[in-house]
C-alpha cells in the first residue's frame, strides 16, 4: 500500500479545505457532535454540498456521485473531521439512497434521488421494533396488500430524528407464513400519510433524538415497494453493510484524539500535565495504535469498493472496532476533564446569559458525548451480532 499522497491529491486536499473554510456556516462551527440541533441546522451543510455536487461522494457518477477515488473520499472525510462539520445524515445518503439506485426502478430513482442529493428531503429508518432489535428478522409490523395499496400496521422504535422526517424506509412483514427472513418487504413511506404517529422518547439528559413510531392502517401505494415483495431482507442486509462501514468514524476519532491530547496537556495531576503521566499516556498510545490499525482496514475496504466490490463482512469489523474506539475515546476525554464533567445540565452552554459552566469550555460536552456514545455498540446491529457475522462469514465457523 502506497501511503504517500500524490501532488494531485495534495492539491485536492487544499481545494477541499478551502471550500470548507469558505462555505461552512460560521454559526455551526463547533456543533458537529451535538444531537439537539434544529432541522435547518442539520441540513444547512448538506444543502451547500448539494449545490456544489459533493453531497453524495460515494454514489456512482450516473446518480450524482463525484467520481472521486477512494483516496479522495478519505481526504474528504479527514478535512470535514478537522472542521467538525455536520455531515449529511446517513439515513438518506448512505442507507436508503444506495438501496434505491441499486434495487429501485427508474420511477423510484427519478422521484427520490434528487431530494436526497439536495438535502431537501429528510429520511428516517423504520427497522427496529420493541421485540426486534438485534433479531431484526423477527419484525412484526405487517403490510397487507389491498388492491394497489399496502395497509401497514405496527410499531417501530428508536427511529432517530423521525420528528423531522419527510419519508421513511420500513421493513414490513408481507408474508406471515414464510420463514422469518423470507417474508419481509422493504417499503418507502411518506411520513405525512394518515395513521402515522411519531412519539418522542426523551433520554435521561432531556434530549429528543429518538422516537417510537406507530403505524395504524397506513395506506401506502404498492409502487413504493422496493424490488420484489418478500425480498426485503436482501435489501436490508445490503443497507446495513453500508451503514456499518460508515459507523467506523475513523476521521472523527483521529480528530477526537487530537482534542484529547490538547485537553490532557492542560489538565494536571499534582502539578504535572496529565499527558505526561505514565498511566494516561499509555491509554492514549494504545488507543492511537488501535485506531491506526482500524484506519488501514478502512482504507483497504475503500480500495475494494473502488474496484467495484460492495462492502462485505469486513464492514462488521469496522463497526465493532470503530465503536469500541469511539467509546474509549469519550471515556478518556471524560476522565481527562475530571470533576469538571460532573455538573452536566442539558441545554447549558459554556457561557449562556447568567449561567456559567464549571471549568473550561472543552469540558462542557464531555459528559454529554460520553453518555450518548454508549449507543454506538448497539445500533446498526449490536457488536455481539457483528462478532457472530465475522465468525460465520470470515472465519467459516
Amino acid at each position: 500500500m502506497n501511503l504517500e499522497f500524490t501532488p494531485e491529491e495534495i492539491a485536492f486536499r487544499k481545494e477541499v479545505r478551502d471550500f470548507i473554510e469558505t462555505n461552512y456556516p460560521k454559526d455551526l462551527v463547533g456543533f458537529g457532535a451535538r444531537e439537539d440541533l434544529t432541522r435547518e441546522q442539520f441540513l444547512a451543510w448538506h444543502k451547500i454540498l448539494g449545490k456544489k455536487g459533493w453531497s453524495v461522494p460515494a454514489w456512482p457518477e450516473k446518480y450524482g456521485g463525484t467520481g472521486w477515488t477512494s483516496t479522495q473520499r478519505y481526504i474528504w472525510s479527514e478535512e470535514n473531521a478537522r472542521m467538525d462539520t455536520i455531515m449529511p445524515l446517513p439515513f438518506a445518503v448512505s442507507m436508503v439512497g444506495p438501496v434505491i439506485y441499486t434495487f429501485g426502478n427508474d420511477e423510484q430513482k427519478a422521484k427520490h434521488l434528487p431530494g436526497i442529493r439536495s438535502g431537501e428531503v429528510w429520511w428516517c429508518q423504520g427497522y427496529s421494533e420493541p421485540g426486534a432489535g438485534s433479531d431484526l428478522a423477527s419484525v412484526k409490523t405487517t403490510a397487507v396488500r389491498d388492491g394497489d395499496h399496502y395497509v401497514i400496521n405496527g410499531q417501530k422504535t428508536w427511529t432517530t430524528l423521525a420528528q423531522f422526517a419527510d419519508w421513511g424506509f420500513f421493513l414490513c412483514r408481507t408474508d406471515p407464513t414464510a420463514k422469518q427472513q423470507e417474508g419481509i418487504s422493504f417499503i418507502l413511506v411518506d411520513m405525512k400519510t394518515p395513521g402515522i404517529e411519531v412519539r418522542p422518547i426523551k433520554l435521561m439528559d432531556g434530549t429528543h433524538e429518538v422516537n417510537e413510531t406507530w403505524l395504524t392502517d397506513v395506506r401506502v401505494p404498492v409502487e413504493n415497494l422496493i424490488g420484489e415483495e418478500n425480498k426485503g431482507w436482501t435489501y436490508a442486509k445490503f443497507l446495513l453493510a453500508h451503514e456499518r462501514s460508515g459507523i467506523a468514524g475513523v476521521a472523527r476519532s483521529k480528530r477526537g484524539i487530537e482534542r484529547l491530547r490538547d485537553i490532557a496537556s492542560k489538565e494536571t495531576v499534582d502539578g504535572v500535565p496529565l499527558i505526561q503521566t505514565q498511566d494516561f499516556a499509555r491509554k492514549i498510545s494504545q488507543l492511537e495504535i488501535d485506531l491506526t490499525a482500524l484506519e488501514f482496514t478502512e482504507l483497504r475496504t475503500l480500495a475494494s469498493e473502488a474496484a467495484g466490490k460492495g462492502p462485505g463482512p469486513e464492514s462488521s469489523i469496522l463497526k465493532v472496532k470503530g465503536t469500541e474506539v469511539q467509546q474509549r475515546l469519550t471515556e478518556l476525554t471524560l476522565e481527562a476533564v475530571g470533576h469538571y464533567g460532573a455538573p452536566y445540565a442539558y441545554g447549558m452552554e459554556p457561557v449562556s446569559g447568567n449561567d456559567f459552566g464549571a471549568g473550561p469550555d472543552y469540558s462542557s460536552y464531555a459528559a454529554e458525548t460520553y453518555f450518548n456514545m454508549r449507543k454506538t455498540s448497539i445500533y446498526g446491529g449490536s457488536n455481539e451480532i457483528q462478532r457472530n457475522i465475522i465468525t460465520k462469514m470470515i472465519l467459516g465457523l
